[in-house]
C-alpha cells in the first residue's frame, strides 16, 4: 500500500480531476468508501492524491458526501497536508463573482452531520479556534496573488445543511453577522482534517452572490457548476502551484493537535 504521499486534494463542485497520467485506486476505510477512486501522481517533485469531494458526476450531495472516509483514505496514505478547493456565494456585495477567499474562520450551520472520529471510546477535543493552517493560507494567498487573482487574504465562511440554498432571510441574517461567503461543504471537513492532525488549507472561488444579497430569482445549481467549470482551469493551475510551493516542514500548530491526548484508536 503506498504510504508516503505528502498533499492531498480534495476537488469541490467542477473539480473533478488534477493529475494527468495518474495512478487510480480504491481505498477502504473504516468509514465506508471514499467519494470515488483516489488518484495518485506527481505535481513537480510532490506526491499528490486526489479525490473529488462529490464524485465525479457529481453523485454526492453536500450532506451525503463521505467526509470521514475521505480524510481517513488521505492520512492512510501518509497526507499530513491538504488543500480544499470549493466553489461558494458571496454575503457582501463587493464581493463578486471571480474572486478568491482564502478564509480563516469557520461557523457550522449544518444539523445532521457525523463530524467527529471520536464519538466512542472516550472524550476527545481538539482545539479549533482557527480552523486552518496558517502555513497552508500564507501560501495559498502569496501564490494566487502572484498569478494577479483578485484574493481576499481572511474572512469567515458559513457552512449551510443543503442540499437547498439559502433563504433571502437567512442569507441577509448571515451577512448582518459579519460572515463573507457561504457554502455547504467546509463543514466537517475541516474539523475532521484536525481531528487527524491534518493542516488543512480552503480556496474558495466565489460563483455568485447569496440570495440576500442582489435582486433576482436566486442562486441556482447550474449556475454555480457552470462558474466553477469556466474556472476550472485557473483553479487547477492555482492548485498545483501552492502544491509545489508547501514546504513538508511543518512548523505549525495542526501536527501538535493531538498531542497530549489519550486517542480510543491508532491513527492511520
Amino acid at each position: 500500500m503506498v504510504n508516503d504521499v505528502e498533499i492531498g486534494v480534495i476537488g469541490g463542485s467542477g473539480f473533478y480531476s488534477l493529475i494527468e497520467h495518474a495512478e487510480e485506486i480504491q481505498l477502504a476505510t473504516p468509514y465506508g468508501p471514499p467519494s470515488d477512486s483516489v488518484t495518485l501522481g506527481r505535481i513537480g517533485d510532490r506526491s499528490v492524491a486526489f479525490i473529488p469531494r462529490h464524485g465525479r458526476g457529481h453523485v454526492h450531495p453536500p450532506h451525503r458526501i463521505p467526509y470521514r472516509a475521505n480524510l481517513w483514505a488521505l492520512r492512510s496514505l501518509g497526507v499530513r497536508q491538504v488543500l480544499a478547493p470549493s466553489a461558494v456565494g458571496s454575503l457582501r456585495p463587493e464581493l463578486g463573482p471571480g474572486a478568491l477567499v482564502i478564509p480563516d474562520q469557520l461557523v457550522d450551520r449544518t444539523t445532521g452531520r457525523a463530524q467527529t472520529y471520536y464519538d466512542a471510546g472516550g472524550a476527545v477535543h481538539v482545539s479549533f479556534a482557527d480552523p486552518y493552517c496558517p502555513r497552508g493560507r500564507a501560501t495559498a494567498v502569496a501564490k494566487a496573488r502572484e498569478t494577479g487573482w483578485d484574493t481576499v487574504d481572511g474572512g469567515t465562511l458559513v457552512v449551510i445543511e443543503g442540499p437547498r440554498f439559502s433563504t433571502r432571510a437567512e442569507s441577509r441574517w448571515f451577512t448582518q453577522a459579519g460572515w463573507s461567503i457561504i457554502g455547504m461543504t467546509g463543514h466537517p471537513e475541516a474539523v475532521l482534517a484536525r481531528e487527524l492532525a491534518l493542516c488543512y488549507t480552503s480556496l474558495c472561488l466565489v460563483t455568485d452572490h447569496d440570495a440576500g444579497v442582489e435582486a433576482g430569482e436566486g442562486v441556482t445549481h447550474e449556475e454555480v457548476l457552470a462558474f466553477f467549470a469556466a474556472n476550472s482551469e485557473r483553479m487547477r493551475s492555482l492548485v498545483s502551484e501552492v502544491v509545489e510551493a508547501l514546504t513538508l516542514e511543518r512548523a505549525c500548530p495542526c501536527g501538535s493537535a493531538l498531542d497530549g491526548i489519550k486517542l480510543p484508536f491508532d491513527l492511520p
